[in-house]
C-alpha cells in the first residue's frame, strides 16, 4: 500500500523554459527542507538548462574543465561547482534534466543510483536503444559512448536531490571543451545521434514521467 500511495502522490513538476543551474539550486534546497519535514511528497523535477559547466565534489580540482572557468565562460556558458556527486559536465538546451527529490524507503544509496540508471535504460528501450551500465562508471552507456549522467545528494533523513541528465538533441559540442565525468577514454552521445533523426524532447519526458514511478516504487528485490 505504501509504494502505491507514494506513486500516486509523486508530484511531477515540469519547469518551463530554460532554468538557470543556481535557481534550480535553490529550489532544490528548498524542497529538500520541505520533503524532510513530510510538507511534501516525493518530488520529480524536470527541465532543461541554459548552457552551463558543473563541476561536482568527485572533483579534485579544475583539471577536466578543459582551458579553464574563464574560457568556458566566454563561450557563453556559466560554470558552477556544485555540492552533487560525480566531476564535471555539461548541461544545456535539448538535454533533459531530472531532479528527484524524495527519501529513500530502503538506504541503499548504491541502489538508488542503480535505479536511476534503469529509468534511463527503459526510456532508451523505448526508443530501440540499448543502455547499458558501465562496471567502473556511474551512468548509461549507449555502446562505448554515454548518453547519461548522474550525479546526486544525500541529505539528512536521507532525502536524496540532484539526478541525472539525457542527452536529447544536444549539441555535443560542449562536451569538446571538458573531460566529461572525468573521462577521457570514452565518447559522448544522444538519442538523436544514436538515432539518425529529430527527437522530440517533449516525449522522451512523458516516457520518464512514465518510467520514474515504475522503477522507484516497485516492490524491493533480493538483488539487483
Amino acid at each position: 500500500m505504501e509504494l502505491e500511495e507514494r506513486r500516486a502522490s509523486l508530484d511531477i513538476r515540469r519547469l518551463p523554459g530554460l532554468t538557470p543551474y543556481a535557481e534550480a539550486w535553490e529550489l532544490q534546497r528548498e524542497l529538500v527542507r520541505k520533503r524532510r519535514a513530510d510538507e511534501i511528497p516525493d518530488t520529480l523535477l524536470l527541465l532543461e538548462h541554459p548552457p552551463v559547466y558543473t563541476v561536482g565534489r568527485a572533483a579534485r580540482d579544475a583539471s577536466n574543465l578543459g582551458m579553464g572557468e574563464e574560457y568556458l565562460r566566454s563561450l557563453g556558458a556559466e560554470v558552477f561547482w556544485s555540492d552533487r556527486g560525480g566531476d564535471a559536465t555539461f548541461h544545456g538546451p535539448g538535454q533533459l534534466v531530472a531532479y528527484p527529490i524524495l527519501r529513500l524507503r530502503v538506504r541503499d544509496t548504491h541502489g538508488y543510483l542503480r535505479d536511476l540508471e534503469e529509468v534511463v535504460i527503459r526510456v532508451l528501450a523505448d526508443y530501440g536503444l540499448e543502455g547499458r551500465r558501465h562496471p567502473r562508471y556511474t551512468g548509461v552507456w549507449v555502446g562505448e559512448r554515454k548518453i547519461c549522467a548522474i550525479g546526486v545528494k544525500f541529505s539528512s533523513g536521507w532525502i536524496a536531490s540532484h539526478g541525472f541528465a539525457l542527452n536529447v538533441s544536444t549539441d555535443l559540442s560542449w562536451f569538446d571543451r571538458i573531460t566529461p565525468c572525468g573521462i577521457r577514454e570514452y565518447g559522448v552521445t544522444s538519442l538523436e545521434q544514436e538515432l539518425g533523426h529529430e527527437v522530440p524532447l517533449a516525449g522522451v519526458e512523458e516516457r520518464v514521467r512514465e518510467r520514474f514511478p515504475e522503477v522507484l516504487f516497485r516492490p524491493p528485490t533480493r538483488s539487483r
